[in-house]
């Protein structure tokens, strides 16, 4: 009889697997599709008939297709990270958030897309940057992707002519000390998704000296 702790799936001893902890590509077979709605934006509503692999079962699933986004964990020389409040109306809250923005630029590289984004809403450059987390915000809706990017060695930088619309025109920028936006994230003050994902990652990251000084 098995251990009472064994997993069934880490193998027959309930030790570790041997390959490395990760999520697997998988595509189950889709019998039938049609959108729900689509248009000119890039976001757009799907409905899949599905059935598992080896069996005649059908059942639909909804997606919300996205081409995901960036984040941007923009932290200065004395340890503040610059901040945003954006009305959200889906969820009706106005959200402490970090710049961020969509992937809709075809192929670009999220780092670029990042530096773009924080120019045009907060008018800031960065000398380093680094990936910290790449993380699907909602796996069994959309496929959606964050990709959040840590920007050090800030100066100002101007947004030229880019005009601020609708919710960003509205947009609050300010700046919180990283030990206040912490105790914020820990405290359920402050609960927009990819910011506290950025902020936890940043002082795991601290707390095991992976950060080196920009």
């Amino acid at each position: 009889m098995p251990a009472a702790d064994a997993d069934p799936h880490s193998g027959d001893d309930g030790g570790s697997p041997a390959e490395p902890l990760a999520d697997r590509p998988m595509s189950w077979p889709v019998v039938a599709s049609r959108d729900l709605h689509r248009d000119d934006w890039v976001v757009a509503l799907r409905e899949d008939r599905i059935t598992r692999p080896g069996h005649a079962e059908e059942f639909t699933r909804i997606s919300l297709e996205h081409p995901g986004a960036v984040v941007v964990l923009a932290v200065d020389d004395d340890e503040r990270v610059m901040c945003l409040r954006q009305y959200r109306h889906t969820s009706g809250y106005e959200f402490v958030e970090l710049p961020a923005g969509l992937r809709d630029a075809g192929d670009e590289p999220a780092v670029e897309t990042a530096r773009r984004e924080l120019r045009e809403e907060v008018e800031l450059e960065a000398r380093e940057w680094r990936p910290l987390l790449s993380t699907y915000g909602s796996a069994g809706i959309s496929d959606e992707v964050h990709e959040i990017l840590l920007a050090r060695g800030l100066t100002h930088a101007s947004r030229g002519d880019f005009d601020l619309r609708h919710e960003e025109a509205e947009m609050e920028r300010f700046w919180v000390p990283m030990a206040d936006l912490l105790d914020a994230v820990l405290e359920g003050r402050v609960r927009q998704g990819p910011l506290v994902q950025a902020v936890l990652a940043y002082a795991v990251l601290k707390q095991r000296g992976a950060l080196d000084a920009p």
